[in-house]
């Protein structure tokens, strides 16, 4: 869980090319958070910015304190919740030392690079027990950014166990968009296949949350720099059925569900759980789904002449 490594699969032998990139990233195994994965894009000069999990849910001890700021690794802590920007050295290297590129990022799974340089990340927000509250976001990630955790949820709330001069969420960087409550993006790409033009610039995002805002694929539209266009005022779909409104003068992501109807099916179907997202050659998206155990194939269906 705490390397980055590389292999030929081209290779004869491709476990004799195995070796570590990067290794000595912080180690997450199964302690009290639940954000052990490192995921990472590259930036444009080819230096790797990696994900490194927040060590909690939002940083209270086990009486539902706020911790004191650096106490067990919470709060400023300068080895968790943020993504770290590691330089390329040339030659199939990177550095093993890193330097901070965003901060108060609870959950960084969700990165994409756009062409432009734009870098975007899905955060998964607290697990508070309300199934409508808190909101997920999309953040556009800029060097030295603080995007509010553990203090901030929204646009400018301050989490309970954080009084409002502690949270200071005026002073963090707001969220591009907000996502529904409990939606967990896991991934994000930019479609640029031939199978689906009218999909052509989108960013598709996999929702994988158990909660009722969750279980969909969306594909949301995007400007010039791959940032996504927002609505005032938007609703979401839950399951079984029906939409709830987002908070009043909050940006949402403008954009269409390419898997309405992806709920639990008695005897038909699970519920869909995505996570990872690819295009293949030849525009269709796959899609892993860690409920059902397999690999999904999206395209349209071939019309004899």
């Amino acid at each position: 869980m705490n390397r980055i490594l590389t292999l030929d699969p081209d290779a004869a032998d491709p476990a004799a090319t195995v070796r570590t990139v990067i290794g000595d990233l912080p180690d997450n195994r199964l302690h009290d958070n639940r954000h052990p994965l490192s995921s990472f894009v590259f930036d444009g000069d080819g230096a790797l910015l990696v994900n490194v999990g927040a060590p909690s849910d939002r940083c209270l001890d086990a009486r539902g304190r706020a911790r004191a700021n650096g106490s067990g690794g919470c709060a400023d802590s300068a080895e968790t919740a943020q993504v770290r920007r590691h330089a390329y050295l040339g030659d199939g290297r990177w550095a093993q030392d890193s330097t901070v590129f965003a901060s108060g990022l609870r959950n960084s799974i969700a990165l994409v690079r756009h062409r432009s340089g734009t870098i975007l990340q899905g955060e998964n927000s607290v697990d508070l027990t309300t199934p409508d509250h808190p909101y997920d976001e999309i953040n556009v990630l800029r060097q030295g950014g603080h995007y509010g955790w553990p203090y901030c949820v929204d646009l400018t709330t301050p989490l309970p166990g954080w009084s409002a001069a502690q949270a200071r969420c005026d002073r963090r960087d707001r969220p591009v968009a907000l996502l529904p409550p409990h939606a967990a993006p896991l991934d994000l790409i930019y479609y640029e296949g031939a199978m689906f033009p009218e999909l052509r610039g989108r960013l598709l995002m996999s929702w994988h949350g158990y909660r009722r805002a969750a279980g969909r694929i969306v594909a949301a539209e995007t400007d010039a720099q791959g940032r996504p266009l927002t609505d005032i005022g938007g609703r979401y779909a839950i399951y079984p059925r029906g939409a709830l409104p987002y908070p009043a003068g909050a940006p949402s992501v403008r954009g269409k569900v390419l898997t309405p109807g992806w709920d639990a099916v008695a005897g038909r179907q699970p519920r869909g759980s995505p996570v990872v997202l690819a295009v293949a050659a030849d525009g269709s998206i796959w899609v892993t789904d860690d409920r059902s155990r397999a690999i999904l194939r999206i395209a349209r269906s071939e019309i004899a002449d």
